[in-house]
């Protein structure tokens, strides 16, 4: 017995024992409260911006609809003016980008659906079962001849109503056609001529959250890597898993402003300008997917206790810069001449880091660096292969056999995988 109880711990020990585990809780959920803190102002924040995207597409749709309703009742006598401006708002609220394709969508939804309407009360009169039928008629019609969403949606909303109005409204049909032309061409009209949104302005709103989080979440990753902080990394990794949104939003503002530099008359001198952003959507997107890859890898790099060279959060933190610089240069209107060097020397950084000795996982973020940072020269402008052979270059001839002395006199390293660019 004495024995055992000399095993226990003592009342001091066992306190002692109680409150360390009590300070490891505190800093936990201290860390977890501040995280949920900067969610909540980060969230709040983006909200904000998306109501100052917004703002412009609700005073067009405002004005849009006013046009409509005025034109209608007031030019053309329709007592009802009900379609004019819901077509309008439609047209230009569920189709930034493509205003000019959905107007013809909508004029060419709104036959069929008065075509099947008309046909079918003709011969079977009107009702629930009536009703039903012509819906499903219209929606495997305008289906089975390869319609898009927008047709088919028209049609069957036409086909209702021209099934439940008509037998207490007389003459639908043809207020229903005009309405569709009078809501479309006022809306075309409002985008075109009336209030054209200034182009590069849509698309820099549009860009900023989608660049800032690749910038932010890099900052984050470098520093995790300095920190071996693995939660930090793998933080940052969730958040750029999150930016479905923002690249959605970005790939809409490109397509809304190549409309409006088309269709506007007054927008016209800003195509050339729009190019380089055109252009640099589908490489920026590459660039969040191996940025990804890179902080995935940098997770598993802390993990495995593998060796983080100094030049390694460095590289990381130049990709973040000229992440920023391409937003800021692109904004201006000035050629990305700084964010392509911020590129290039992220990629000497990681040929410095890679010199020093890296493991299995420390090689792939290597070679995320430098296929990152091409993605990036190709956002600016430069052609792909240029900007591999840049690459190469500022990394040196670590890649090839028998490279610099570095590597001839270090010691073995661990398997790598090779470097790519």
């Amino acid at each position: 017995m004495a024995l055992a109880r000399d095993r226990r711990p003592s009342l001091l020990h066992r306190t002692g024992l109680r409150d360390a585990g009590d300070d490891i809780d505190t800093a936990r959920i201290a860390e977890a409260v501040a995280y949920l803190r900067h969610r909540g102002r980060a969230t709040l924040r983006d909200r904000l911006h998306q109501v100052h995207l917004a703002m412009g597409l609700a005073v067009q749709a405002g004005l849009a609809a006013a046009l409509a309703w005025i034109v209608s009742h007031h030019l053309l006598g329709n007592p009802q003016p009900v379609f004019a401006p819901i077509s309008a708002v439609g047209t230009l609220a569920a189709s930034v980008g493509q205003r000019l394709r959905r107007t013809v969508e909508l004029i060419v939804g709104v036959a069929v659906g008065v075509f099947l309407g008309d046909v079918l009360i003709y011969f079977l009169g009107t009702g629930g079962w009536q009703l039903g039928l012509v819906v499903t008629a219209a929606i495997v019609l305008t289906t089975f001849f390869g319609a898009s969403v927008a047709v088919v949606i028209q049609a069957a909303a036409t086909a209702v109503l021209i099934v439940t109005l008509s037998p207490s409204t007389e003459d639908l049909e043809l207020p229903r056609f005009v309405d569709a032309f009078v809501g479309g061409g006022i809306a075309l009209l409002v985008t075109a001529i009336l209030l054209p949104l200034n182009p590069l302005r849509v698309i820099n709103r549009a860009a900023r959250p989608a660049l800032d989080l690749l910038a932010d979440q890099l900052d984050v990753c470098a520093q995790a890597l300095r920190d071996r902080d693995r939660s930090a990394a793998q933080r940052a990794l969730d958040r750029l898993r999150e930016n479905k949104e923002e690249l959605a939003t970005f790939t809409e503002a490109i397509e809304g402003a190549k409309e409006t530099s088309t269709l506007s008359p007054a927008r016209w001198h800003r195509r050339s300008e729009l190019t380089h952003y055109a252009e640099a959507a589908d490489p920026i997107d590459r660039a969040m997917r191996n940025s990804g890859t890179l902080i995935r890898r940098a997770v598993t790099m802390i993990e495995d206790d593998e060796p983080v060279p100094e030049p390694m959060p460095d590289a990381v933190v130049h990709l973040a810069e000229s992440v920023r610089l391409l937003r800021h240069e692109f904004a201006a209107g000035d050629e990305p001449e700084r964010a392509r060097e911020r590129s290039l020397r992220a990629v000497s950084e990681a040929g410095r880091a890679y010199d020093q000795g890296v493991g299995f996982s420390g090689s792939v973020v290597i070679a995320q660096v430098r296929t990152t940072a091409s993605d990036l020269l190709v956002a600016s402008g430069i052609e792909q292969e240029d900007a591999n052979r840049l690459v190469r270059q500022a990394f040196g001839d670590k890649d090839k056999p028998g490279g610099g002395p570095a590597e001839q006199h270090a010691a073995p390293k661990p398997p790598t995988a090779p470097p790519l660019g």
